[in-house]
């Protein structure tokens, strides 16, 4: 029996070695090595053995059958990295042909306008910080002295979640929040730029916008006033509008701050000469600001006797619109390519 193992083990062998293909091997794999293969019969034989031979002999079909498995594993991979070379070779790509133009996006006006105000005030020494869109009444109005039943609520009549939980009608309530993080014994210089909402029931208006707001509050020995009020504002709108633009300041009223003003600026449209855009007057009306009510100051844990400060606010969807000469603002909410893409040229 030991010279038919032997036979078998030199027969197969030169078999494996002469395989073509795997279908080939996978032949010669189920002949010697199967349920009815050639090694598996000549251990259903055993049986006609003395007790003394069977162990040499299995062990003799079992050492075939491991080199039998090996040498059909080597030439199995060998197959297959035969096979992927193949495939490889015939894949290839020519990497000296043009390739299709990938159509870029373009950056939005509002994005662009948002990172040009924040990269300002970063240089100025601000910090930006953000707050929630979804306010409690409580940041919205109360922080900023107006209470329950004050008229002034009623140009921000908004969209209430709760009877105390709204979508926010101004980033002022951001400003509420870092002084109470601050703990009213710290300075502040930021600004918050995020969405507001509010309802509006003329066409002229969006029941959603954007704004930024900017707070510094510094100890009164400081000197922080209404001139460098007026000073950054100037930087802020030459930065954003061109160097020729001019401001106009008008008193106002807001509840938050006391004195008020509403800062005009030079007609982007006529230069200050007068057009039917603003009304032949030279001028158009963009921003709020004031020095920190006392109020808001107190309530807000800074005590008004030490502490003082300005702040400020205005549209950033005007803003774009002066800044790009936009002429209708539903522009900005379209997601029409043919408008957004007309701005890549004045990169």
């Amino acid at each position: 029996m030991k010279e038919q193992i032997e036979a078998i083990k030199q027969k197969s062998i030169g078999e494996i070695a002469n395989a073509k293909d795997l279908k080939e091997l996978n032949d010669l794999r189920v002949q010697y090595l199967g349920k009815k293969g050639e090694l598996t019969s000549v251990l259903r034989g055993m049986g006609a053995l003395s007790p003394e031979e069977r162990p040499i002999i299995g062990s003799l079909v079992n050492s075939v059958k491991d080199e039998l498995e090996a040498l059909i594993s080597e030439k199995e991979e060998a197959f297959k990295q035969e096979e992927l070379n193949k495939k490889l070779e015939s894949e290839t790509i020519d990497i000296t042909l043009p390739s299709k133009k990938v159509k870029r996006g373009s950056k939005h006006p509002l994005n662009r306008t948002i990172e040009e105000i924040e990269d300002l005030f970063v240089s100025m020494g601000y910090d930006v910080v953000e707050g929630p869109e979804l306010e409690t009444d409580e940041y919205c109005f109360e922080r900023l002295n107006l209470p329950e039943g004050h008229p002034a609520r009623d140009m921000q009549d908004s969209f209430y979640i709760t009877d105390s939980y709204l979508l926010r009608t101004q980033t002022s309530a951001v400003q509420a929040r870092e002084m109470l993080r601050k703990g009213g014994n710290e300075p502040i210089r930021m600004i918050c730029v995020g969405k507001t909402y509010r309802r509006e029931d003329d066409a002229t208006h969006s029941h959603q916008f954007n704004q930024v707001e900017g707070l510094v509050i510094d100890k009164k020995e400081n000197n922080v006033s209404l001139a460098d009020l007026k000073g950054t504002l100037e930087v802020f709108m030459k930065k954003m509008l061109g160097e020729n633009t001019e401001l106009r300041f008008r008193p106002s009223y807001f509840p938050f701050t006391e004195p008020s003003y509403e800062v005009d600026v030079t007609c982007f449209n006529c230069g200050g000469k007068g057009c039917p855009l603003c009304k032949k007057t030279g001028w158009i009306e963009l921003l709020g600001s004031g020095i920190v009510h006392p109020n808001v100051l107190k309530m807000n844990g800074y005590d008004p006797d030490v502490y003082g400060g300005f702040a400020f606010g205005t549209g950033i969807d005007r803003l774009a619109m002066f800044k790009y000469g936009i002429t209708d603002m539903r522009y900005l909410y379209t997601n029409d390519v043919r408008f957004l893409e007309q701005f890549d040229r004045k990169d």
